[in-house]
């Protein structure tokens, strides 16, 4: 007779362990204790063995049969079911092993040590945020092309096309990992184009003023009554043009005001080389002032919230917002402004494109580009600080040759 619901409930626990036959070899032992186990009772070349199929009612009795039948199917063919689910459970801890998380996060350890800390845990957090719930837990060997695209396309969806375009990025790198260690047979991603599965954008410039809107906002910048380092911040970006991480990231042993030089290492550079930041006589004044605050930090910029953490970059976005120049300005923009203003007062280009760390670069000029021209690009330095001295207080500019 089969086992009924109403027949398990009923079971009373005794003395000592007995079973209720469910036939074909599935039983339900019940325990002293009040426990009921399903056991499946087997032979395999005639030698009896027993499963645990688990405890009633977390296994109900229907899902119990079904476990039967599966086992005497694998003994159909020869299998042994306990063997089998042997197997199954190395194999499943291989896969947790060789998931696409586990792999990603190996990758990581070995790509991150020539990045700066930022841009590593920018990465991370990225996948973490991106990745690793939708495809985190599959074998990186299964990962395909589709699971791929349906990544970058969730991401796509809240309006982040750049953020798809290097989390796309990123799978790829993993995968390219995983193939070198012979975790998996291909890189799915290389038969993806961010072109062919995401949708066109155009390219817009990084937002910043004209030149006749520069004075308001650098007298805006003088009054700003947030926190002084934020303005000594905002003050010394105008002053040197440099991009934004390459401002907050700045360290202290990185300054000679005796030489009246700021060398960036290649470490913290966009373009992975050494780049020199003549001082003029305004940057030199707003670094001393800084230098008062008496921060007791090796960062130039430090967080005020994060222990040995940089400024944000939000924080210079977050300022110019404050100030009124939201959708108008960044800290990227000063570049623009700077390279604009400098090539129509005639400025030499190359001049301006190696202060702004554009010069194309190579192995043989690498070493030395960095201060290449730096005479004249520390006289072009000195004569825009002045130029943006003296547009704060109205006054009329000649062009910088004629000066």
């Amino acid at each position: 007779m089969k086992l009924t619901d109403s027949e398990i409930k009923a079971a009373k626990p005794k003395e000592k362990p007995y079973s209720l036959p469910d036939g074909h070899g599935l039983v339900l032992m019940i325990q002293p204790s009040g426990a009921k186990w399903w056991r499946y009772r087997y032979r395999v070349n005639g030698t009896a063995k027993m499963l645990s199929l688990g405890v009633y009612h977390d296994v109900t009795l229907k899902e119990a049969r079904n476990q039967q039948e599966r086992f005497k199917e694998l003994l159909a063919q020869g299998v042994d079911p306990s063997l089998h689910r042997q197997e199954q459970k190395q194999l499943e801890a291989i896969a947790a092993t060789n998931s696409f998380e586990s792999v990603s996060r190996l990758w990581w350890n070995h790509w991150k040590h020539d990045k700066t800390e930022r841009h590593a845990g920018y990465t991370i957090r990225r996948l973490e945020a991106d990745v690793f719930a939708m495809i985190g837990n599959k074998p990186v060997n299964e990962i395909t092309a589709a699971m791929l695209i349906t990544v970058i396309r969730k991401v796509e969806s809240r309006g982040a096309l750049d953020i798809a375009k290097r989390v796309l990025t990123m799978c790829g790198q993993v995968m390219r990992y995983a193939v070198a260690h012979g975790l998996a047979e291909r890189n799915p991603a290389a038969d993806i184009k961010p072109a062919d599965v995401l949708k066109p954008t155009r390219k817009s410039n990084y937002a910043r003023l004209s030149e006749k809107e520069l004075p308001e906002l650098l007298r805006k910048i003088d009054t700003y009554d947030g926190k002084p380092l934020t303005r000594l911040a905002l003050q010394l970006m105008a002053l040197t043009f440099v991009r934004t991480s390459e401002l907050i990231g700045a360290y202290w042993d990185e300054i000679d005001l005796v030489k009246k030089e700021w060398r960036i290492p290649a470490q913290r550079m966009k373009m992975k080389t050494p780049h020199t930041v003549p001082l003029s006589m305004q940057a030199i004044a707003i670094i001393e002032e800084i230098q008062m605050l008496a921060l007791d930090n090796e960062l130039v910029f430090p967080s005020e919230n994060r222990n040995s953490k940089s400024m944000s970059n939000n924080t210079i976005l977050y300022a110019l917002y404050r100030l009124g120049y939201h959708s108008r300005m960044t800290g990227h923009g000063f570049r623009g402004v700077a390279s604009t203003i400098l090539h129509e007062r005639g400025y030499n280009h190359d001049h301006i494109e190696l202060q702004l760390a554009h010069a194309p670069r190579n192995a043989v000029s690498a070493a030395y580009n960095h201060a290449l021209y730096l005479e004249p690009r520390a006289r072009m330095m000195q004569d825009w600080a002045d130029y943006l001295e003296e547009i704060k207080t109205g006054a009329s500019i000649l062009s910088f040759n004629q000066a």
